[in-house]
């Protein structure tokens, strides 16, 4: 079958990666030069399997009025007269219900750890290398009720299989000795000791070529306009080079795949939420940790790649506007500098925004579409690095007519 994937960042690659590997012919259209130059850049490098609670959380409302007027915090709406992104809110604000926030949890604890699987599986086969570190996860927390809340939450994936450890702020100094210089109050943390690091942006161009080992094609600096729709199936996508016909079509424009299919009169509710990060040479700093971090109080990952410090967080919802905000960048450094006084050189320090692809609910949107020969890979928000290697591969079964591993409730875009 000819398959045609719109999109090669780390969601489209995998998605292409494991359709050759079950023998169908793929083309990848990207508008970049390269593979996982967009979102899957420079994101925070984590792959948390072990926290996979949505943003629509039952605390959530009570703690976006608190954020209302700081220009640092965590999370901000700047409205706008948007009616996609006031449909989103309001759509987000519905989920943040207890009920709905332990399904979305499990839900996508479900697909981030069979993803982790898949991400594992394929570095035994292949080789595949990322400065990949699988020395676990540490999140910590600054005040003692957060702590004491969280480690009572961390039991709802205790009971379904998450192998999680419940530390002292002494414990988080023994997993990681580097935090011993931390200028951050420490009331305790949690160990997620399978969950992993590693850099998303040499993963995606690394298993691209691996694509095109398998006999991928890559059409770099291709912009997809349309699709051109006849009864319920798409015969092409329209691009500024040309049309590029297939057998069967996969959305994996993250962000950007509910403007494309919007002419088609297909809804996909997925909206951009801007994150920053920086990244610090580590250099002769000898106190970069090694274990990946989540400052849970200040909603900011820190991760180890190789010879860099990466530190990213923060959620601004502003439409796709990708401008960096100059204060909200610094915050994250200092954050870093905190936990991490000789971590890095600020001096060094290079920022960069991406425009997360978020569901109102939180679980990404894998599966068949209203076209018969359209599916859907999006939506993953801050997973996607997390959920890569299992989306890619629960999407190419589907494709294939194959029993998917995994129970797809709650992941496919008949949920909405």
């Amino acid at each position: 079958m000819k398959v045609v994937v719109l999109g090669s960042g780390v969601i489209g690659v995998a998605s292409a990666y494991y359709l050759a590997k079950l023998g169908h012919q793929v083309t990848v259209i990207e508008r970049r030069a390269g593979a996982g130059l967009e979102t899957s850049f420079a994101n925070g490098g984590q792959i948390a399997a072990g926290h996979t609670a949505p943003w629509a959380s039952p605390d959530a409302p009570m703690q976006m009025l608190k954020w209302l007027g700081r220009e640092d915090a965590p999370l901000i709406f700047r409205l706008k007269a948007d009616p996609r992104m006031w449909a989103w809110g309001l759509r987000f604000l519905a989920n943040c219900r207890r009920s709905r926030f332990r399904r979305s949890t499990l839900c996508s604890f479900r697909l981030a750890t069979y993803s982790r699987d898949s991400l594992g599986e394929l570095r035994r086969d292949t080789g595949i290398a990322y400065d990949e570190r699988c020395e676990g996860v540490i999140h910590i927390y600054r005040d003692r009720k957060a702590f004491e809340a969280a480690a009572r939450d961390a039991e709802l994936l205790h009971d379904h299989g998450g192998h999680e450890e419940v530390v002292d702020r002494q414990g988080c100094l023994t997993i990681e000795p580097a935090l011993e210089a931390t200028r951050a109050p420490i009331a305790g943390g949690i160990f997620y000791r399978d969950d992993e690091s590693g850099d998303a942006h040499k993963f995606t161009q690394s298993l691209a070529r691996l694509c095109e080992n398998e006999g991928v094609e890559f059409r770099y600096e291709t912009t997809i306009e349309s699709l051109a729709a006849r009864g319920d199936r798409i015969e092409a996508a329209a691009t500024d080079r040309g049309s590029v016909s297939g057998d069967t079509f996969v959305l994996a424009m993250g962000a950007d795949t509910p403007r494309l299919v919007r002419r088609l009169g297909m809804k996909v509710p997925i909206y951009p939420v801007k994150g920053y990060s920086v990244t610090l040479p580590v250099n002769r700093h000898n106190r970069a940790p090694t274990v990946s971090i989540t400052d849970e109080s200040r909603k900011i990952v820190v991760s180890r790649l190789g010879e860099r410090l990466r530190a990213a967080g923060t959620a601004e919802i502003a439409g796709y506007d990708l401008s960096l905000n100059p204060l909200r960048a610094r915050s994250i450094l200092e954050v870093a500098l905190e936990l991490f006084p000789d971590g890095g050189d600020a001096e060094q320090a290079e920022y960069w925004t991406g425009l997360r692809p978020m569901t109102p609910d939180g679980p990404p949107i894998i599966g068949p579409t209203p076209y018969r020969n359209v599916y859907v890979n999006a939506g993953h928000g801050t997973l996607g690095w997390t959920m890569a290697c299992g989306s890619g591969r629960l999407l190419a079964d589907l494709v294939s007519g194959k029993e998917p591993a995994i129970n797809l409730a709650g992941l496919t875009l008949e949920r909405f």
